[in-house]
């Protein structure tokens, strides 16, 4: 079930065509193609509001996550923050909006500088945007108590701490700029089920506390269920399905994301996997880049690209828009509804034991 928060109206986050290609060379240096890691990805992310975006290792999401921070350069496309074009920011401004953004990445231990304290870790972007001047060591003991963790701690070296230690850190730094936006880069993936379900319930702590707008890139279904107001699944690059996390686990739409709900372990039937090899992303296919896999592919889908449309009957009756890049999308027999897995039984029961249980184990 998702966190029961309002989402706000207002996008904070706007993106619009982004594009991003790795061109890549033979050993003579001749230029020999490129991967389409995102094409053509359009999202809106409403203020306090969490987006998933999940999809197969190697589709783009984390790329796009870099891409909507600026961390990478799209090579086309149009990226907003709060209605400001980030894309035409000069390096000194987009430095101080940075503040707002921050990035959560998946492995705690390589993104803490193991030469740096707890302490000197937190403080420095303090520093680097001239937060608190005065009482820096009093804000990192604020933010370690914030995440869960004793202030004493702040003087000791990342390799002290155990990986749900290290993630709470890594949070506690990414919270000291005062961010608005917070972009999770498979923020627990690296983390056992029991750890996991700690560190979901701090985020979900977080993002209601502080009205935090949040941006979960994930693999990991049971997470996104858990956490997710809306989902955006994404297949080689592009965007094939969005809509709210209720809707999409309990009607999803589009074949792939059929596909990957009817791939999760424990739903009570048989495990259904994906036939087909998987596309280079340095050739995607024409038209759906789906279609080499997919089971209701016809000679349409070699020849057109699917646009990212909703159901205008649906949304005319007041529900949230329910977007699928399929032709046809329409004829295609009902979804069989995705219960909850055990996978996501078991980290639900064990949020509820440590929502009561505050001290954390790891």
């Amino acid at each position: 079930m998702s966190l029961d928060r309002p989402a706000g109206k207002v996008p904070l986050l706007e993106l619009e065509g982004l594009v991003k290609h790795f061109p890549f060379r033979d050993s003579l240096g001749r230029r020999r193609g490129a991967v389409h890691a995102v094409d053509g990805v359009t999202l809106a992310v409403p203020r306090g509001s969490v987006l998933a975006i999940v999809g197969e290792s190697g589709c783009g999401k984390s790329t796009l996550g870099r891409v909507a921070l600026r961390l990478v350069e799209p090579d086309a496309g149009s990226l907003r923050f709060d209605g400001e074009d980030l894309l035409a920011l000069r390096p000194a401004a987009l430095r101080a909006k940075r503040r707002e953004m921050q990035l959560i990445f998946q492995d705690p231990f390589a993104s803490l500088d193991p030469r740096m304290t707890v302490e000197a870790a937190i403080t420095e972007p303090l520093i680097l945007h001239r937060l608190h001047r005065g009482r820096e060591r009093a804000r990192v003991a604020e933010l370690l108590e914030r995440v869960g963790l004793r202030p004493e701690l702040a003087r000791r070296w990342p390799h002290e701490f155990s990986g749900g230690q290290r993630q709470r850190i890594a949070i506690a730094r990414a919270l000291a700029s005062e961010p608005r936006l917070v972009i999770g880069d498979e923020p627990v993936s690296a983390l056992d089920v029991s750890v996991q379900a700690q560190v979901v319930n701090l985020l979900g702590d977080l993002i209601r506390d502080l009205g935090l707008t949040f941006v979960l890139i994930s693999h990991d279904l049971g997470v996104v269920r858990q956490v997710a107001d809306r989902v955006a699944v994404m297949y080689l690059g592009r965007i094939v399905e969005e809509a709210p996390a209720e809707q999409l686990f309990l009607t999803p739409r589009h074949p792939y994301t059929r596909a990957l709900l009817a791939a999760v372990p424990g739903q009570g039937g048989a495990l259904k996997l994906l036939e087909g090899d998987i596309p280079s992303p340095v050739s995607p296919p024409s038209g759906c880049r789906f279609r080499t896999r997919c089971p209701h592919a016809q000679a349409l889908c070699a020849e057109v690209v699917p646009e990212l449309m909703g159901d205008a009957g649906r949304e005319s009756a007041g529900q949230a828009a329910h977007l699928t890049a399929c032709h046809f999308q329409d004829s295609l027999p009902p979804a069989t509804p995705i219960r909850e897995a055990a996978a996501d039984a078991r980290l639900a029961r064990l949020q509820s034991f440590f929502s009561t249980n505050r001290e954390p184990t790891a």
